[in-house]
């Protein structure tokens, strides 16, 4: 290679990469949208446990020629409570943009790689039309439950690109045998019930988010609750077995950071579980379910984490 071909690869004001000064800030993007896409879920759940989910009447205003809520002696908290949780909207928006700036310009890395960087703006967008139909549709239970569905899987796919930009971009190579990985897909695929079940749980009883009644889904809320108690302890089962497994493994460096985010997902699921038996024999207070739904967030962020440890990129 010639002295100039090298100096312009190495140079990072390179005209070809004019965004290369930003890229060591890549992973702080990445990290501050798995936050957000977290945070949302949180104050989406605020909005939810308020009664507050047509605190704005309008979409895209909040009110009648309006893009904020307009004060006056009669206001109540609600339209502040909806916007809070539409500008958390706007935040994610412009995280959005700056991972598909830094990550699909990146020519270094694998085109596979660069094309998630389209997934959190693509999410975001459609999170922002649900949230119209939700308004225009007066709270239809249904589409509030496709709200929280896609933002738990943007907290994953969050998760996945965070991960993916610390691994190469070779062919993933399984950490262990045919145990381990059923284990792990195992893991994953219980996530979804758990996940699902709790949304109609929440949906079923007195925070399901409407104030002129006291459940959105026609289930029995005791019933419910119960199958989502039965998939939350299959899941705990198969999160002992892969503990159990990887701990029968050699020690490698490998293995070691795959424990380590195991433990950090049982330590996630043990809070989680502690605080769903307490809101259930405390009488369902909001604050606790709140704070049970930004858990459920944490698991899928810890769950992700700990199933893409299971692999190795050389």
């Amino acid at each position: 290679m010639s002295i100039v071909a090298e100096t312009l690869v190495n140079d990072p004001t390179d005209r070809r990469d004019r965004l290369a000064r930003l890229r060591p800030w890549t992973r702080a993007v990445l990290l501050a949208n798995v936050i957000g896409q977290v945070a949302i879920i949180g104050t989406g759940g605020a909005v939810r446990l308020t009664d507050s989910g047509l605190g704005c009447s309008r979409w895209p205003m909040c009110t009648p020629g309006s893009f904020t809520p307009q004060y006056h002696p009669a206001t109540s908290y609600h339209p502040f409570v909806e916007f809070g949780n539409r500008t958390v909207t706007g935040v994610l928006m412009v995280i959005a943009v700056a991972v598909l700036l830094l990550v699909w310009t990146d020519r270094s890395r694998s085109r596979a790689y660069r094309a998630l960087a389209w997934v959190p703006l693509g999410g975001v967008v459609a999170q922002a039309v649900i949230g119209g139909v939700v308004v225009l549709l007066e709270l239809d239970p249904r589409w509030v439950s496709l709200h929280m569905a896609v933002s738990a899987a943007l907290v994953w796919c969050s998760a996945y690109l965070l991960h993916r930009h610390g691994e190469g971009d070779d062919v993933p190579v399984p950490l262990a045998g045919a145990p381990v990985r059923a284990a792990g897909w195992v893991l994953g695929l219980l996530l979804v019930p758990v996940v699902t079940l709790g949304v109609l749980v929440t949906g079923s009883g007195p925070h399901s988010g409407d104030d002129t009644v006291g459940y959105r889904f026609a289930f029995d809320p005791l019933l419910i609750t119960k199958t989502h108690s039965g998939s939350v302890w299959l899941f705990v089962l198969a999160l002992v077995v892969l503990l159990v497994l990887l701990h029968r493994l050699p020690a490698s460096p490998g293995v070691g950071a795959a424990r380590k985010a195991v433990w950090v997902l049982a330590g996630v699921t043990v809070l989680q579980g502690a605080i769903g038996y307490t809101q259930y024999f405390t009488g369902l207070p909001a604050w606790l379910v709140g704070i049970h739904m930004v858990g459920a967030a944490l698991l899928i962020w810890a769950t992700a984490h700990a199933t893409l440890h299971l692999r190795t990129r050389v």
